[in-house]
């Protein structure tokens, strides 16, 4: 399973929720007609996709039965998670090969060995995408890193949960 995504919140009174995807292209996410939600704390279900649009930064979706606010409600905070044998094969270049979402949650950690934070998410600006990064011990903290390869990001460790990036703590 990769996660693409959470629910944030229900999004008006028709059963619809608010979505923050974990992919490069928001409305990717509603390629997949059947979902699977869940967390930690909360068993896996599968879901069907009945609309979806994208609302900037967000997705807003429409899922079968679910049709008022109430039950909406009972989405958020959960994760979204689509089977990796649905998603396209990634290319074969020798090198081991990620989606976005894999990078979610693993741990920044820069050329002195300090540890930056947590991936939270990626942004795609147009120029290049930037890694978002929750510093450590700062809940309302983020660092923006660009995800230019061989400059800024100089590894990534998906097995270990890692990315190695050359970037200080007070950029």
């Amino acid at each position: 399973m990769v996660i693409m995504g959470h629910v944030i919140n229900a999004f008006g009174i028709h059963g619809w929720i608010r979505i923050y995807p974990y992919t490069g292209n928001v409305d990717s996410l509603l390629n997949y007609k059947i979902w699977w939600l869940g967390n930690e704390d909360r068993p896996w279900q599968q879901l069907h996709l009945v609309a979806g649009r994208s609302n900037g930064a967000f997705l807003d979706a429409k899922l079968k039965n679910c049709n008022d606010r109430n039950q909406a409600l009972l989405y958020k905070g959960l994760q979204i998670g689509i089977p990796r044998e649905s998603l396209p094969k990634l290319p074969d270049s020798g090198e081991e090969g990620y989606y976005w979402s894999d990078l979610v949650g693993s741990e920044v950690i820069n050329l002195n060995n300090e540890m930056l934070g947590t991936v939270i998410g990626l942004l795609e600006t147009g120029t290049n995408d930037v890694l978002r990064v929750q510093v450590n011990g700062e809940k309302n903290k983020e660092l923006l890193i660009p995800f230019i390869e061989q400059k800024f990001i100089i590894k990534v460790e998906l097995k270990c949960g890692r990315i190695i990036v050359d970037w200080e703590k007070d950029y």
